[in-house]
């Protein structure tokens, strides 16, 4: 059973293409990757819990 804050590849088909590109010399730690954030984003919004 999948968690519904999964996002799986036919929804993330249609969500990458409008994401912005990262700058190739931005400042700071590499990014997590785009995906893992919109799941973890989904989970606190799912959950209720705090950030």
């Amino acid at each position: 059973m999948a968690r519904p804050w999964d996002v799986d590849d036919q929804l993330w088909a249609l969500i990458e293409p409008v994401l912005p590109p990262w700058p190739e010399k931005a400042p700071g730690p590499k990014p997590i990757p785009d995906r893992s954030c919109l799941q973890g984003i989904l989970f606190v919004l799912h959950t209720g819990i705090g950030w």
